[in-house]
């Protein structure tokens, strides 16, 4: 199959607005779970995910945690100007920039972006009786994007604190509602850490602190990665065929002790959520890189958009993995940073995701591509049960477990 052909129209399915749940249970672990085993459908709670897992395999979760990417300013003339962070740019990595102090630099996405020519905004807060100013300045194009610079007049805050003080929660658009206070706790996994995404990882939505007991009783093992979930994840195909939709670019962290566990289950993986399973996969067209250059830079380890469909590699899943585990090993690494563009659709084949736990996604998106070809094109009879059994569907809706 031509997977550059594929007809987005193709994915399309009817999701009435009411279907689209607005709200999460008052209970993450009391939604709906569908489970797709080869073909075959039925239905449980979400507590109760654990019969349904393999007891021989590692589950891996991404931890990385929202952050209150929406900053508002107003000029002096009334205009309202919100700056929606996307990405760190001085200092380029998450970890230094939450730190950063004084000053840094974002690259954003800007709202009524017409009504701010020119000029320095200011947001001014008050913290712990101490007045602070927040300020920012437009650098230039980068891109789609805005290079911002923001400064701030209270020398003992870092980033982090600024945006938690004056910053707001994204949820997605498609929920049609402001951002509450209790998003603030309910579009968070219980186990996100790593703070960096300006979009939840929402499969991880429903596991509870009891779930994720019943997982160690059962003696499988958890492992955790990093991906930092873009605004590109709601960005929607516009093109006919997927050929012309440039896929978003994304960071990755993985522990090295993450590949050995997964070398040493011989790559029999349950991924929770889209963002899981595109860094796993990711990994394996790292290891085929380093394979053929096993001396390459750091910054090398980017998969592109394309690759999976251009490079034929002869590599097995562990082999790939190996040869990754054997390169941090000689870098004395701890973790593997790199990005992945990796667009999964119909015509991948999945080298080390064996088992996938994922929401129900938008008609005619990259999600929805990357599910279809997990289940053999067999997406269709998976959204009918769901909307014909009363699933609730997007971020905050119900789950699947799939089995393909």
């Amino acid at each position: 199959m031509n997977t550059k052909q594929i007809h987005i129209a193709d994915y399309n399915y009817p999701l009435p607005d009411e279907r689209i749940a607005k709200f999460p249970l008052t209970r993450r672990d009391q939604s709906k779970l569908l489970i797709y085993r080869h073909g075959d459908i039925t239905e449980d709670v979400f507590a109760h995910i654990t019969n349904y897992l393999p007891d021989d395999a590692v589950m891996v979760f991404n931890n990385t945690k929202v952050i209150q990417a929406r900053l508002h300013f107003q000029k002096n003339t009334g205009a309202h100007i919100e700056v929606f962070l996307l990405e760190p740019f001085a200092p380029a990595d998450y970890e230094r920039m939450f730190e950063a102090k004084n000053t840094c630099e974002w690259l954003c996405l800007v709202g009524n972006m017409k009504k701010w020519k020119e000029g320095v905004l200011s947001c001014p807060f008050t913290m712990d009786g101490t007045s602070v100013v927040l300020t920012c300045e437009r650098l230039g194009e980068h891109g789609t994007s805005q290079r911002i610079r923001f400064t701030w007049n209270h020398p003992g805050l870092t980033f982090a604190d600024i945006i938690d003080m004056v910053g707001e929660l994204p949820i997605p658009p498609y929920l049609n509602r402001k951002t509450q206070e209790s998003d603030k706790t309910t579009y968070q996994t219980v186990y996100s850490k790593i703070k960096g995404s300006v979009a939840a990882p929402t499969a991880g939505l429903h596991f509870t602190n009891e779930v994720l007991a019943d997982i160690d009783a059962k003696g499988i093992e958890r492992a955790e990665l990093t991906l930092h979930v873009g605004a590109g994840t709601f960005k929607p195909v516009k093109s006919e065929v997927i050929e012309q939709h440039e896929m978003h670019t994304e960071f990755i962290a993985v522990p090295k002790q993450v590949i050995d566990s997964i070398i040493a289950h011989q790559a029999k993986v349950v991924a929770v959520g889209t963002t899981s399973v595109r860094t796993l996969e990711s990994l394996y067209y790292m290891g085929a890189y380093l394979c053929e250059h096993p001396e390459a830079e750091p910054e090398m380890l980017h998969v592109s958009q394309w690759e999976p469909y251009e490079a034929h590699h002869a590599l097995s899943a562990m082999e790939a993995l190996q040869t990754l585990s054997d390169y941090m090993e000689r870098k004395h690494w701890s973790t593997l940073h790199g990005s992945t563009q990796i667009i999964i659709a119909p015509g991948y084949e999945y080298k080390v995701v064996k088992v996938m736990v994922t929401n129900f996604h938008q008609p005619q998106s990259t999600l929805l591509l990357l599910v279809s070809a997990f289940v053999h094109g067999d997406w269709h009879s998976i959204y009918d049960y769901a909307l014909s059994h009363d699933f609730r569907f997007l971020s905050y809706g119900d789950s699947s477990l799939l089995i393909p």
